[in-house]
């Protein structure tokens, strides 16, 4: 039993992988037969994977039917980030606030300022070629600041929501940063954000969050209006309302 449960955990992560890294594209189907085969699984591990997915809003499971990767909705995008935006500011309020009494809760947020600066001044000097493949080093820094926002979050409650939306919140990363000029933009987003936590000022942490969370849905709608006729039905271009 035990060796079932490693196995969907692996065939888990790597479908998630492919899932939030737009490998597996909206509205793609999910065959239990042919991702076992891929994956070297039997279909029980893969049928466990791809119903925990779907409880993550990642898959559209029907029993009895082939569960496909869940199509992206404008609506449903404003919606998440209406939500985040209730979420995410208080959390870093609280963060600040909690920075200013706790040096051990300010410190990783000092040590991923730096990294910030160093990754901009790194990636300035890269050319158009050296900068498309920067995007993942990017993606870390703001994974971490994710992550610590959530473990120094004092109210558990906010802290566990916020995490549970990270799947929803990963795969639409990548396509709201388009660009070299709109990755620029998020970093400085994160390092206001950033620099709020590590001087204490809640208002401005919460601030600065909600403005980062303002520009990456605008940047969003405009991403999967544009890749429309890429993804043709599974983004459904429905009012935002």
């Amino acid at each position: 039993m035990a060796r079932a449960t490693g196995k969907s955990e692996a065939v888990y992560e790597r479908l998630k992988q492919d899932i939030e890294s737009l490998r597996l594209r909206p509205g793609a189907k999910l065959s239990e037969i042919q991702l076992g085969e891929e994956l070297g699984a039997s279909r029980t591990p893969v049928r466990e994977a791809i119903r925990s997915l779907a409880r993550e809003g990642l898959v559209d499971f029907v029993p009895g039917e082939v569960a496909r990767v869940a199509a992206i909705s404008l609506g449903g995008v404003h919606s998440l980030f209406e939500f985040r935006m209730l979420l995410e500011p208080e959390a870093a309020s609280q963060v600040a606030a909690l920075g200013q009494a706790r040096e051990s809760v300010r410190e990783p947020f000092v040590r991923l300022l730096t990294r910030l600066d160093d990754f901009e001044r790194s990636f300035r000097a890269r050319d158009e070629a050296q900068q498309a493949q920067s995007f993942q080093d990017f993606y870390a820094l703001t994974e971490i600041f994710d992550q610590e926002l959530i473990a120094a979050c004092r109210n558990a409650y906010l802290a566990r929501t916020i995490r549970d939306l990270r799947s929803q919140t990963v795969r639409l990363r990548h396509l709201s940063h388009s660009g070299p000029q709109r990755m620029l933009i998020s970093l400085d987003e994160h390092r206001a954000m950033v620099e709020a936590i590590v001087n204490g000022d809640g208002p401005a942490a919460s601030a600065a969050c909600r403005r980062h969370l303002a520009q990456t849905l605008q940047a969003l709608i405009d991403s999967l209006t544009g890749q429309y006729a890429e993804f043709g039905a599974e983004v459904h271009l429905d009012a935002l309302g």
